[in-house]
């Protein structure tokens, strides 16, 4: 299992398994986000095993779950009500984690600097400067509000 810490707060990471659990709490993760469909994984990665292994390991377990098809304005808003809900840090996973940093990346716009959220998944491996537009028009929006 690999995490990639985004913010004091937020870490990603690619798919994990129930054996995974008990080394995320160790780190000190407090809640997991889901954010990769079921129909990506066999049965023993599926989010209901993952999530009673999560809740058995005294953590909060939430989905969000998107494929790039469904990703959207109101894939952004659930995931940053659950940060702001979830007791932290989280730890969020799907495939790869990259789709946890651009949810998350969407999320912080406008909440954070731009440079500072594409430093911070740039660090972390995951390359999103491409969406640069994007994360600004947001930001704007968002301090149009």
């Amino acid at each position: 299992m690999q995490i990639n810490t985004l913010s004091d707060d937020y870490s990603v990471s690619p798919q994990i398994e129930v054996s995974d659990v008990p080394s995320i709490m160790q780190a000190g993760f407090k809640s997991v986000i889901c954010n990769r469909p079921d129909q990506e994984n066999p049965e023993p990665r599926q989010i209901e095993a993952i999530k009673a292994a999560v809740e058995a390991a005294g953590m909060e377990f939430a989905e969000n779950v998107f494929d790039p098809s469904s990703f959207g304005p109101d894939k952004i808003e659930r995931q940053a009500e659950l940060l702001a809900q979830l007791p932290s840090p989280v730890f969020a996973y799907c495939a790869s984690g990259n789709r946890c940093s651009i949810v998350w990346a969407f999320a912080q716009a406008g909440r954070i600097a731009t440079d500072t959220i594409l430093d911070a998944t740039t660090q972390a491996g995951y390359q999103l400067a491409h969406l640069r537009p994007q994360l600004e028009m947001l930001a704007l929006n968002r301090a149009e509000d």
